[in-house]
């Protein structure tokens, strides 16, 4: 039987991570030493990196609830090591409920299946891989033919990125709404997706009202929070009264 939670896991995950954190600290390094040439003050440089720091904590506590969330079926190294990297929970729980429902599993307890366990974690790894080729690649000339389609008509450019994003948006809702069939706890996802709307409507309105720009990076990591917190007691309302 194969251990997700191993100690040959927990060795690969920190070789990697160590290595991309070996990665920054280099380039950190060069940049504050350039920075320093061009005539920058050390102070400005302290201020930039406090701030770089303290923004990081709002994505990381998504990433931790990433982590957390696909813990329970794939073991905390795995999880830790692709959220860590490169990554991000909308992609990799999909990817992962894909993968495995192929392979005849589930991801609703640990999977100790070794070629169930490689064949999740190679689609999770491949599935990303692209990304990182084709942005480089072709997202300048993406960009730039946004940038002409808004240039010739704003308003019919407005509706094609509103398009795009609403295209996007409707790739997750097909999981989200892929059990509604099953009775009131298949509606599980979608009142955790209306809680997680409406904790994000407030926000956007304490925004409006008090200008804290700590919102905007803060909003969403935890209205993702809220929503998972409050859908243990919902869980256990609906699964009692069904």
């Amino acid at each position: 039987m194969f251990n997700p939670n191993g100690s040959f896991m927990y060795v690969v995950t920190i070789v990697v991570i160590s290595f991309v954190v070996a990665q920054s600290l280099f380039f950190l390094v060069r940049a504050w030493k350039r920075a320093r040439a061009l005539g920058m003050e050390s102070k400005t440089l302290r201020k930039v990196v406090t701030s770089s720091a303290l923004f990081t904590i709002a994505p990381a506590v998504a990433i931790l609830m990433g982590v957390i969330t696909l813990s329970h079926s794939l073991g905390y190294p795995f999880p830790w090591l692709r959220l860590s990297v490169i990554g991000a929970l909308t992609y990799e729980l999909p990817a992962a409920q894909s993968a495995a429902a192929a392979a005849g599993a589930s991801l609703d307890s640990l999977i100790t299946d070794p070629k169930v366990y490689s064949a999740i974690a190679w689609v999770m790894t491949l599935g990303i891989i692209p990304g990182m080729i084709l942005v480089p690649l072709f997202g300048k000339k993406i960009e730039n033919g946004l940038d002409r389609i808004k240039q010739r008509d704003k308003k019919w450019g407005e509706i094609f990125l509103t398009g795009l994003f609403m295209g996007m948006i409707s790739a997750f809702l097909g999981y989200i709404f892929s059990d509604i069939r099953a009775g009131l706890t298949g509606w599980i996802p979608v009142f955790v997706m209306i809680i997680s709307a409406v904790v994000m409507a407030v926000f956007g309105l304490l925004y409006k009202k008090t200008n804290a720009r700590w919102l905007t990076d803060y909003a969403l990591p935890l209205s993702m929070l809220c929503a998972m917190v409050l859908s243990i007691p919902l869980t256990q309302l609906i699964t009692s009264i069904a």
